[in-house]
């Protein structure tokens, strides 16, 4: 008879918990004292060494945040400038991942096309974006229009260059399986080369928000009349080094938040993945 197996002494299980907790409360402690030590040394620069006026310091910084949420930018309220911003990133980021996976996917199952098409997805990234958000204002005015389109392009090619990727890397052996099995084309897209390429589509996501909003900024500061680019705009036109400050802390924010949400979406699509 097998011997049976020794039961793990509960005792082992705690410490290892409390291990575990004792490092991620690590973590936080050394990002803590990295922030303020930062922040500090910042602090401590702006008062004796360097001159805030160019290059500000946090306890500045605070104040035009405070000032900003509790009496208004002078373009109205700050909640309405980050609303604004925040839209068309939004729209930039689903409307650019979603033709970037579309066409991402196609391109890397129909090599014939892609190769007929390399060469112009090639040229067009490779024009610069600042150039194309000014054709952008020229072609759609100075609405949200034309920086939800500046956002579009910014995240569009890095989901597709990924989602192209990901649609190749299938593994043979799968794809040959499927075919064996009487798998369809519209099949084999839905059950095989879309799950195969999840990570691969995931990864560029978390990095796409983080554009669509560089390019609503871009847009913004281009030419508008609303959005933290034209705070920014606004700020560096009357020397305001805190403005810029406390936009790009907002900014970052947002992304921040965006980025959790985009982990717990991820969690949830590869759950059947092992491991």
């Amino acid at each position: 008879m097998a011997e049976l197996a020794t039961p793990v002494p509960l005792t082992t299980a705690a410490t290892r918990v409390t291990g575990r907790d004792r490092r991620r409360w690590g973590v936080y402690g050394g990002r803590a004292a990295l922030v303020a030590l930062w922040l500090g040394s910042w602090e401590l620069a702006g008062t004796y060494w360097i001159d805030p006026f160019f290059y500000s310091k946090p306890s500045l910084i605070w104040d035009k945040l405070v000032t900003w949420f509790t009496e208004g930018t002078s373009y109205g309220t700050v909640w309405e400038q980050i609303s604004y911003t925040l839209q068309e990133a939004v729209y930039g980021f689903m409307l650019g991942s979603l033709v970037g996976v579309v066409l991402g996917v196609v391109l890397g199952r129909a090599r014939y096309l892609a190769d007929v098409l390399a060469p112009f997805i090639k040229a067009a990234n490779a024009i610069p974006r600042i150039v194309l958000a000014t054709i952008f204002v020229i072609w759609f005015g100075f609405g949200m229009s034309s920086k939800i389109a500046t956002a579009f392009v910014l995240v569009f090619f890095g989901v597709f260059f990924n989602a192209f990727q990901g649609a190749r890397e299938v593994p043979r052996v799968i794809h040959d399986n499927a075919r064996i099995l009487g798998a369809s084309r519209m099949r084999m897209m839905w059950t095989v080369v879309l799950p195969s390429a999840t990570s691969w589509i995931l990864a560029s996501l978390h990095t796409a928000f983080g554009f669509a909003l560089i390019g609503a900024i871009v847009g913004e500061y281009t030419g508008a009349d609303k959005g933290l680019g034209m705070l920014i705009a606004h700020s560096q036109g009357t020397f305001d080094s805190a403005g810029i400050y406390a936009a790009m802390i907002i900014m970052t924010v947002l992304a921040l938040l965006a980025e959790g949400l985009l982990t717990l979406v991820e969690k949830r699509l590869t759950k059947w993945q092992p491991h």
